[in-house]
């Protein structure tokens, strides 16, 4: 199974079973959120630092908060690609950010302002290329649906080879 779906079947199967990565206690969901904001640390900065040098040409800064509790008892940690053209025109910076709100059933990740992506496919290879992200764009669609219902929705939850039990009936918020 593609990494996108198997992440996928992780998530709905801790909605399913009423835990986050086999913990059932809050402090042991914190504990576990901590410690994925701390090994996203270099895949984050490695992404961005691409994205730094191939299109902002070197000119940016890669700023990060490490986890952090916020005031309404959730945690998060934010990654910010930063550069002078953005400060300059005041919009945000590149920006991913793992939040897990006081609320939240478990932890989430999230860009600044992702809702579109442009399609310039003109040859095979340009679709082909694409492929990584339609596989990132149909799982957090399907990341949303799940979100506006339940895990219920996904069949494969329902197979009895995936982890059996009753847990939330959603995600939590």
């Amino acid at each position: 199974m593609p990494a996108p779906m198997e992440a996928l079947v992780r998530h709905f199967t801790d909605l399913r079973e009423g835990t986050h990565g086999g913990h059932t206690a809050r402090s042991a969901k914190e504990a576990a959120f901590r410690e994925a904001a701390e090994l996203l640390d270099r895949p984050v900065r490695q992404v961005l630092g691409e994205f730094n040098e191939h299109l902002l040409m070197g000119t940016g800064t890669v700023r990060a908060t490490g986890p952090l509790r916020d005031a309404g008892g959730g945690s998060h940690a934010t990654w910010h690609l930063l550069w002078p053209e953005q400060r300059l025109t005041g919009i945000a910076p590149m920006t991913l950010h793992a939040h897990y709100g006081a609320g939240f059933h478990h932890p989430h990740l999230r860009g600044a302002t992702v809702e579109e992506w442009p399609l310039n496919v003109f040859t095979p290879d340009h679709a082909e290329e694409l492929i990584p992200t339609l596989r990132a764009i149909v799982a957090a669609d399907l990341h949303n649906l799940v979100f506006q219902r339940d895990w219920r929705i996904v069949p494969a939850l329902h197979h009895p080879t995936t982890v059996s039990g009753d847990g939330d009936d959603g995600e939590g918020k």
